[in-house]
């Protein structure tokens, strides 16, 4: 008996909370001890409708006694046609009457999807990975105007990822992920608005592109990271030569001044240890350096004897 009340349930049906199995094997205990109690003192017929009077009430709470957790609903159809929804908490049913072909979880779920080997606007094949995050606000919609709602917002958002890729050039691709979130939460929600669920947010995880490309584009970014610091040079080197000919024009009419820089300039040169330096004869003989030069040299001659 027990065996073909089964196979009239569905599969999904046969979720046993463990409080109905807990009172079915209270009541098979019931039944037992009743039917030894009665032995030898009721008739065998008396003793037999016990046992198969608390059977049948045990069998019964099992099949008719659910459990909806927190989160999750129970459709519930009886004869084939919707009866309504059940849950979250303990329910009852009509065994072999109503049935439940799936339970609707309102948790946020979480679907990755990918696009792979899609060609962008530009004719470049790339492989996007993206996570959905959705959720189900009408259950008896998800349940009774699509098959299966979680296959198919999987696959609305493949199909969406994979229409908005090929309509993006590979830049705007690389550079506007926050356009294309907002764009496939637009277009995906559309599509399952009817199925009662809702999308939530959008995110691209990672873009995908043959390694020959990202090798050229490697080469060209640091072609133009070199363009770049040649110019900055360049500038450099102009504002130096704007500076090089406004101190020219402060020379001009002061010579001294330009003797005492010079003199700076071959004072410092001296303080480094092993420095070399060469200078025009004709630049000594206008400074009037050359007694300069030579005590700086001997003092210098000096100082390697004393070492």
């Amino acid at each position: 008996m027990l065996r073909n009340m089964l196979k009239t349930q569905n599969k999904l049906d046969q979720r046993v909370p463990p409080i109905a199995g807990t009172i079915f094997a209270v009541l098979m205990v019931i039944a037992v001890l009743g039917a030894v109690l009665m032995d030898g003192k009721q008739s065998d017929a008396l003793i037999g409708a016990w046992v198969v009077g608390w059977m049948l009430v045990g069998i019964y709470i099992l099949f008719a006694l659910k459990v909806a957790n927190q989160w999750e609903k129970a459709i519930v159809l009886r004869l084939g046609k919707f009866q309504g929804l059940r849950g979250p908490g303990m329910f009852w049913i009509v065994p072999i009457v109503d049935t439940i072909p799936t339970w609707i979880d309102h948790r946020v779920m979480v679907t990755p999807f990918a696009a792979q080997k899609t060609l962008t606007k530009d004719t470049v094949p790339v492989d996007v990975d993206a996570v959905l995050f959705w959720v189900v606000w009408d259950a008896e919609k998800a349940a009774l105007e699509v098959e299966d709602y979680q296959a198919a917002v999987d696959w609305a958002a493949q199909t969406a990822l994979r229409d908005i890729t090929g309509r993006m050039m590979l830049a705007d691709i690389l550079v506007g992920r926050g356009t294309i979130d907002k764009e496939l939460q637009q277009v995906i929600d559309e599509r399952t608005t009817p199925w009662g669920v809702t999308v939530q947010s959008v995110e691209i995880r990672d873009i995908v592109i043959p390694q020959a490309l990202e090798d050229a584009m490697s080469r060209q970014a640091q072609a133009e990271r070199e363009r770049q610091a040649r110019v900055i040079l360049g500038e450099s080197e102009k504002q130096i030569a704007e500076s090089f000919a406004e101190a020219s024009q402060s020379y001009i009419d002061n010579p001294t001044a330009l003797h005492l820089r010079a003199m700076n300039m071959l004072f410092e040169g001296l303080k480094e240890k092993g420095a070399l330096m060469i200078i025009p004869s004709s630049a000594v003989d206008t400074m009037n350096l050359g007694g300069f030069s030579g005590m700086a040299a001997l003092a210098k001659h000096h100082e390697d004897n004393d070492k």
